[in-house]
């Protein structure tokens, strides 16, 4: 990027640009982090993490390194959001970094996949778990089954489990709407959200030791004798199982999206950050801790929902509690994914590189309607596209690329601008960007490794498959034309 853009004062200055009004404080801003963070993953994807590592200790050792991981990405971030604290977050950051190309990959990968694809598993998970209360409609035969297969990327089946969709599209389309009447009621509905399903799990954690028909300490260090992995196959699983926890994970970049509605955003946005983050870890390995001392290993990889499972082992009835708890969680994550994601595409547009009217901020509500509009509807589309898994594995693969960007965006940072005044800054610097990049090649080459292999693996036996890495790369490829069509027009 040019010194003169470098250098341009108005890029580094928090602002509430274009009529968009600096309402949030310190508390909803973390309120945004802890409940755009918790959603579904911790209650949904544990069973599959431990079956594909076969042994309490190592699920537990892997939400605790993807935990101190995704801590260290916060800490990248918020020094980065001290120094650039504008609306539209890490798309604004790119740009300042790296130029209006990565950016825009960036901001085109928020829209294609990464934000848009959380809103659809996020209300998928929702609707999965309202079938707990009501019963919903769903195709069988050949209609459930068809499938459209994409050359080079496998098979998607945008007709598998209609009911659940349609409910799904329905919470979409209420959040959205919740967010269009103003940014304030959409901060206290996170509020709201996110202190009762902190609660719900708390409950659930003190039921697990309290209780007389909890755990046993042994079943903390139980293993699983049909899962023995040695050597590349082991590193694959743990790959394949952090896949599972950063989608838990996943979402603690939202609140920089928002910055320039935040109130004083250079020290708040950095604040939210490390305390909303350092909070979610003490809970995910609090909640982990409490499984596994309730189900053992072997148990808990044939639970498609520990947190049920172990609710009703302490307490009967307990598995329709907590599918009310993981609704509000969801549902609660998804209205912080609704919420931020769209100031990304407002941003775009006002840097001529999206469609002008997703940058139009609505005369009496005062926030980004055309482009929360579009968002919902391509989360509809994505939401058709496959399964929970699908979507969650495609966008993590996609968004550890980035995250990758941001840790050395310090370091870019650091080194252009030596004696820049930074009112945050990254506690042991260089090693913890250094070791937050290496760690991401790693991780993204196994992902592909084992992408490569489950998929491999399903053709074999018969099965519609598809490569989730391929398909991450494939929608974020798509956007390129359209940011030349622009920049030309431009």
């Amino acid at each position: 990027m040019s010194a003169t853009r470098n250098s341009h004062p108005e890029s580094r200055a928090p602002h509430g640009r274009a009529g968009l009004v600096p309402s949030l404080g310190l508390f909803t801003t973390v309120m945004i982090v802890v409940g755009g963070v918790i959603g579904s993953g911790i209650f949904r994807k544990p069973g599959v993490m431990a079956g594909q590592v076969g042994s309490a200790e190592i699920l537990l050792a892997v939400w605790i390194l993807a935990g101190f991981l995704t801590l260290i990405g916060a800490l990248c971030i918020a020094e980065i959001s001290a120094s650039v604290p504008e609306t539209g977050g890490q798309y604004a950051q790119f740009d300042y970094l790296y130029g209006p190309f990565v950016a825009y990959l960036y901001g085109w990968a928020v829209f294609a996949v990464m934000q848009t694809g959380s809103i659809a598993a996020l209300a998928y998970v929702f609707s999965e778990y309202a079938t707990q209360f009501v019963q919903l409609p769903e195709l069988t035969g050949p209609a459930a089954a068809f499938t459209i297969h994409l050359p080079f990327i496998g098979d998607i089946s945008p007709l598998k489990e209609i009911g659940v969709k349609g409910l799904a599209t329905g919470v979409i389309i209420l959040l959205t709407a919740i967010n269009y009447i103003g940014t304030r009621f959409g901060g206290w509905v996170q509020n709201v959200f996110t202190v009762a399903k902190i609660s719900g799990m708390a409950v659930l954690f003190l039921a697990a030791f309290m209780l007389p028909s909890g755990g046993d300490l042994a079943n903390l260090r139980s293993d699983n004798p049909a899962v023995q992995l040695h050597g590349l196959a082991l590193w694959a699983a743990i790959a394949a199982a952090l896949q599972g926890a950063f989608w838990a994970y996943d979402g603690w970049n939202k609140v920089t999206y928002i910055a320039g509605e935040v109130r004083d955003p250079v020290r708040n946005v950095p604040r939210s950050l490390i305390c909303g983050m350092t909070a979610v870890t003490l809970i995910y390995v609090s909640m982990n801790i409490a499984y596994a001392y309730v189900l053992p290993n072997e148990v808990m990889s044939q639970s498609k929902l520990v947190a049920a499972d172990v609710a009703e082992k302490c307490v009967s009835g307990g598995g329709k509690w907590i599918a009310l708890v993981v609704m509000i969680s969801t549902f609660g994550a998804a209205n912080a994914t609704v919420l931020a994601s769209a100031r990304v595409y407002f941003s775009m547009a006002h840097r001529n590189v999206f469609p002008k009217v997703l940058g139009v901020v609505h005369p009496r509500f005062h926030t980004p309607a055309a482009a929360l509009v579009i968002q919902a509807l391509w989360s509809i589309m994505l939401l058709f596209s496959g399964t929970f898994d699908t979507l969650t594995d495609t966008l993590i693969f996609v968004s550890w690329f980035f995250n990758a960007a941001t840790a050395y965006g310090v370091i870019v940072l650091r080194r252009r601008e030596p004696n820049a005044h930074r009112p945050y800054k990254v506690p042991g610097y260089p090693i913890l960007p250094i070791i937050f990049v290496l760690f991401a090649v790693v991780y993204l080459i196994l992902t592909i490794y084992h992408d490569v292999t489950s998929y491999q693996a399903a053709v074999a036996a018969g099965k519609p498959a598809i490569v989730n890495s391929a398909l991450g790369a494939f929608l974020v490829a798509i956007g390129t034309p359209i940011y030349f069509f622009y920049r030309k027009r431009g």
